[in-house]
């Protein structure tokens, strides 16, 4: 995979584009060192003003004046770090409340500004909300987001190759922060893994909440990493954390705003009475997670609990990139009272449904799809309903109408 070309282009560039026609305010939310200002600096043209909050004289002017700070006569302000002053949020809402110009200003923000406490309105109506995520194996190869276009249509290759279970571990392991893509498979990546925790917790978490104790939030980041890919039983963690419940859920909304965790909800579109209610919780980048986790890839390879728990949450940002990129497709996921369970529903805005189970390993059998089977007969049966197993083996396998067991390579070779 290609890992040393200077720029990589990046997925959301042309939604982001379109997005600054369409509305006044676009904001860009993503976890520190995705890549947000790279990318705001590639969308801006020789009309536009670039300002970073990051400078402290910048954020100070901000600070001191935001109605003069925001006012600008043509083009697009792009405000790096939004996060940092959210006050301008209100001067902007006044000055696009003023003109109704499209594309007035560009946010970007390594918090999520729905979420922070300081925000007094939500600019609903006036604004786009994208997310950018760490680099995809797809955007790092050059590929273009098919995967969900040729998943609806069957439309599968008879074979990839290249990406056995140790590949996607090694994939994993590396995680997509554009910076450590770069670097060389050496001790500089844990290093780097390391600074960045340590800048997290001393740092941007005061853009966002008021932490009192930082050896329970580095608790709480531990916990939160360790539960990639599971069902939130909150009660279950607080009890063995010894840790107040309200002083659990704050931190860890810290963390989720600033989009280092994320949360995937259950699919309750139909199925209200037997379905489970509980959130499922995904680290955004798999590399940070193994190295929140001090992981190493001969333990993971060998471990089939780490590298189940690592698969799944590639896999999740893997989809969710690509679901990002259009209004029609929503993520859940599922598990009913009595066990039933599926990693991954993907919704079309037709109502056609696309089931995911993730095995690391590279054997799988008819009983892999025994939940999907029994969600599109009982569930669904008016939908139309397609369910695949993504493994670490090489070729695409029928197993009944509609259901196939399909490499996971398939996410970012489709294209």
């Amino acid at each position: 995979m290609a890992t040393t070309q200077k720029f990589i282009t990046r997925w959301q560039t042309r939604v982001i584009k379109e997005a600054l026609k369409i509305w006044r305010v676009v904001v860009i939310s993503g976890p520190r060192q995705s890549g947000k200002t790279t990318l705001a600096r590639q969308i801006a043209t020789k009309n536009d003003t670039f300002i970073t909050l990051d400078d402290p004289v910048l954020l100070a002017a901000a600070l001191d004046d935001p109605n003069g700070f925001v006012n600008h006569p043509k083009g697009t302000l792009i405000l790096d770090e939004i996060q940092k002053a959210p006050s301008l949020l209100l001067s902007i809402k006044q000055a696009v409340d003023m003109n109704n110009r499209k594309g007035q200003y560009l946010l970007t923000g390594s918090a999520d500004i729905r979420t922070l406490p300081a925000i007094s309105d939500s600019l609903a109506g006036r604004v786009a909300h994208m997310r950018l995520r760490t680099l995809t194996a797809g955007e790092i190869s050059g590929k273009r987001p098919a995967f969900l276009e040729k998943a609806f249509k069957q439309d599968w290759p008879r074979q990839i190759k290249g990406y056995d279970k140790s590949a996607i571990i090694k994939l994993a392991m590396r995680g997509g922060f554009p910076e450590f893509v770069r670097l060389p498979e050496s001790k500089r990546r844990i290093r780097w893994h390391g600074e960045y925790i340590k800048s997290l917790l001393s740092r941007d978490l005061r853009d966002v909440a008021n932490i009192q104790r930082q050896d329970s939030m580095e608790n709480v980041l531990n916990v939160l990493a360790a539960w990639s890919s599971k069902l939130m039983d909150v009660s279950a963690i607080c009890s063995k954390m010894t840790i107040a419940r309200k002083t659990f859920d704050s931190y860890a909304n810290a963390l989720i705003s600033l989009c280092i965790f994320e949360r995937l909800p259950p699919w309750l579109r139909t199925d209200y009475e037997r379905a489970g209610r509980k959130d499922k919780i995904f680290a955004a980048d798999t590399g940070l997670m193994a190295g929140i986790l001090q992981w190493h890839e001969k333990d993971v390879l060998l471990d089939p609990d780490k590298s189940g728990k690592i698969v799944e949450t590639l896999v999740f940002n893997e989809l969710s990139a690509q679901i990002d990129l259009e209004y029609g497709y929503s993520l859940r996921q599922y598990r009913d009272r009595v066990g039933r369970e599926i990693d991954f529903l993907v919704e079309r805005d037709n109502g056609a449904l696309l089931g995911v189970e993730v095995k690391a390993g590279s054997a799988v059998s008819k009983n892999d799809f025994k939940h999907m089977s029994w969600f599109k007969h009982n569930i669904v049966p008016d939908k139309e309903f397609i369910g695949i197993v993504l493994y670490s083996g090489e070729n695409v396998l029928p197993f009944g109408p509609d259901m196939y067991a399909v490499p996971i390579a398939a996410l970012w070779s489709a294209g």
